[in-house]
């Protein structure tokens, strides 16, 4: 299946713990940051504007992981992102971290739209959802 959205990421000092290797909550700061790029660079969406001036939060509210390899300083990973389902609310999404020897860890990750000034779900913008579709409707045509 070919990703939506990829991207290399560099292992560095910070990422690693004493034993040298990434420690574990860094790879959730990892995803996050590369799900934030992606709506940016991906679907072209400004996030710092959806969440700020628009007052659009997009909460993780169901987060599995799991943990295949380790990743050590140097590492050069290669993450990719495919879009699973997307609901009027809810965006579900399925994201790996993948090194020269496979997958190190990899993430599926639902996403609720909702108001950051009631923190109630509600449907994505028209201009959110539209780009949604459109990564939606690509990832497709890689797949075919």
């Amino acid at each position: 299946m070919t990703s939506t959205f990829e991207r290399e990421v560099l292992v560095r000092f910070g990422h690693c713990d004493p034993a040298g290797i990434v420690f574990f909550p860094r790879y959730y700061e990892l995803l996050n940051a590369f799900v934030e790029d992606w709506f940016y660079d991906g679907l072209g969406i400004d996030y710092a504007t959806l969440i700020g001036a628009r007052r659009v939060g997009l909460p993780t509210v169901q987060l599995q992981t799991s943990f295949e390899r380790i990743s050590r300083i140097g590492d050069r990973l290669m993450q990719r992102l495919w879009i699973e389902r997307v609901g009027r609310s809810s965006l579900t999404l399925r994201v790996s971290f993948d090194g020269a020897d496979g997958t190190r860890v990899s993430f599926g990750q639902v996403l609720v739209c909702t108001s950051l000034d009631t923190h109630q779900s509600q449907p994505f913008p028209d201009d959110v959802r539209a780009a949604l579709v459109r990564a939606v409707q690509q990832q497709q045509s890689f797949e075919q």
